[in-house]
């Protein structure tokens, strides 16, 4: 990823100061859980940085669109995201943070005054991302028999007892006479 280096200009040192700095980012593929996500092209990203006294609030978006795969049907399908930027340095490492924050909800502005956005764009972007990706609500997934997408009609096999229900397939029903070595339970 591109360095995304924000220099903090003088004036914003004054207390109720703000700036506006906005561009793109060209983000590689991100890893979130089993999953890893793409970009169509670069992100466009805005941030306004505002001296609330004691320390520079970080507040903006970053929007885009991703790919991924389906994790029913493996079909890569692509989505809008938008994140919000949000973060919290403060001026002065010997004074406390906000007694409502964390330590890890803030960090201390470098002594070079530069606030570095890549993490808070990953962790905005991170925060988006679907914990299951599906290419649709109604997506039917892969035959756990032979492995046809189901989206694109009936497969050739047998039906099964559990066919006639709404449950979905068993994805590890190919498994069940597989020989597995080790204690039996």
């Amino acid at each position: 990823m591109e360095s995304l280096r924000i220099h903090i200009p003088s004036e914003l040192f004054a207390p109720a100061e703000s700036s506006h700095f906005e561009g793109t980012v060209a983000i590689p593929v991100m890893k979130a859980g089993p999953d890893l996500y793409d970009f169509t092209g670069p992100l466009a990203w805005q941030a306004d940085i505002t001296n609330t006294g004691d320390a520079l609030l970080v507040t903006g978006t970053v929007e885009g669109e991703a790919k991924t795969a389906c994790a029913r049907c493996l079909d890569e399908f692509s989505f809008p995201v938008t994140g919000d930027l949000e973060g919290y340095f403060l001026l002065d490492e010997t004074k406390a943070a906000p007694e409502d924050m964390d330590d890890d909800e803030f960090e201390v502005l470098s002594s070079d005054n530069v606030i570095d956005l890549e993490p808070i764009i990953t962790a905005a972007l991170l925060l988006e991302f679907p914990l299951i990706p599906l290419c649709d609500e109604d997506c039917k997934g892969l035959c756990p028999q032979c492995g046809a997408d189901l989206n694109e009609g009936p497969c050739g096999c047998a039906p099964t007892a559990d066919d006639d229900d709404d449950t979905p397939p068993n994805p590890f029903a190919a498994l069940k006479d597989f020989p597995f070595d080790g204690p039996q339970n």
